[in-house]
This record gives structure tokens, sequence and C-alpha cells, in this order.
């Protein structure tokens, strides 16, 4: 396979990942492959690259951010709700 024939695969400077179960939910965020915090809205992850000198100009693009389970609009798992639920039952 020759190099023109690779396909391309952008290595963002920010990744958002999947939704973690919590009170609210959130997600983590990794940037330049390093964890620096968590986020419970795209505040966040527009805070975060601002920490860090990342100008974000589209959530949408690949190049500048990879979203991991989700999109920007993801931000609760289908499992929070029942965790709740459970919590409230127990004496």
């Amino acid at each position: 396979m020759t190099e023109s024939a690779t396909p391309y695969m952008s290595q963002p400077r920010i990744t958002v990942l999947g939704v973690q179960p919590g009170d609210p939910p959130f997600r983590i965020v990794e940037i330049d492959g390093q964890v620096v915090g968590e986020a419970r809205s795209i505040t966040d992850v527009l805070q975060a690259a601002a920490a860090y000198g990342i100008k974000v100009h589209d959530l949408d693009d690949p190049d500048t951010v990879r979203w991991v389970g989700g999109d920007k609009f993801t931000w609760s798992s289908r499992q929070a709700p029942r965790v709740r639920e459970e919590q409230k039952e127990k004496p």
C-alpha cells in the first residue's frame, strides 16, 4: 500500500470520552492525550480548550474534537436515571 492510498486519520488535540454515571453525569476531556478534567456541558469542553490555548471554531470538525460514545449533544447516559432510582429505594 502506498502512502497516497492510506486513508486520512485525523489526530485532534481534544478528545471527549463517553458519558460517565454521576450526579450529574459527566464526560472526561483529554487534551493531547492527557486527562485534563470533566465536562458536564459543551461550555466545559470549550473552557478546557481555552485553558490550553486551543481555539475551537467548529465542535463538529473531526480534526478539532473527537467525540467518543456520542456527539456534542450527548450528556446523559441511559443508565443514569436507573442509578438514581436505585439510590432512592435504599434506606
